[in-house]
């Protein structure tokens, strides 16, 4: 199996993450990824990555669906539970450390843009929302095993320490500080921290 994805992603990190968890081995495609290129197409007709190339030469695309199809290979335990409350918890963590990094991933290439006061309102809007994301994470009770939940979290708070150093999360919400310093240091996160 082939990933394409950029190194720095989130999205790339959590199906990495997912993978280094389950003990699987993916090849990942060297260097820079365009979403846009003609083999990335030919893989994700939407142009986005990352995207999964199988063996068989089919491919899988957004970061949930290849999570949840690594999930199905390997003997480790599963990272998604399989019913009950205990499965729609793990996936609306998902779902909302997702909405972080796309929020966090977004704000930055409108920062990268001119600058005007309609874009800075964007800006404004985009940190806005990793903000609330980051009060609701406070208020989560988690776990210290990975599942996709906490995976996805622990991608989201890398990334804002990769990309956004100067602006500091943890003195405002203590408690997930507190399970991330212990988190980050699981296998599935060491090993897939972004340069």
């Amino acid at each position: 199996m082939k990933l394409y994805g950029v190194p720095a992603s989130p999205f790339a990190r959590k199906v990495v993450a997912c993978a280094v968890a389950r003990g699987i081995g993916l090849e990942l495609v060297p260097g820079k990824v365009n979403p846009t290129a003609p083999e990335v197409l030919a893989l994700n007709p939407l142009g986005k990555i990352p995207v999964l190339e199988l063996d068989n030469g089919a491919s899988l695309f957004d970061s949930p669906v290849i999570c949840e199809y690594l999930d199905s290979r390997g003997e480790a335990p599963p990272l998604f539970p399989p019913a009950g409350l205990e499965r729609w918890t793990a996936l609306r963590r998902q779902a909302l450390a997702d909405g972080l990094m796309d929020a966090a991933v977004a704000r930055r290439g409108e920062a990268a843009r001119p600058q005007d006061e309609a874009r800075a309102g964007v800006v404004a809007k985009l940190k806005a929302v990793v903000e609330a994301c980051l009060d609701a994470m406070e208020q989560d009770v988690l776990p210290d095993t990975p599942d996709i939940g906490t995976i996805a979290y622990g991608c989201a708070l890398g990334y804002l320490d990769f990309r956004y150093a100067d602006e500091p999360w943890r003195a405002k919400h203590p408690q997930l500080a507190a399970w991330y310093a212990g988190f980050e240091k699981h296998p599935c996160m060491l090993t897939t921290q972004p340069s």
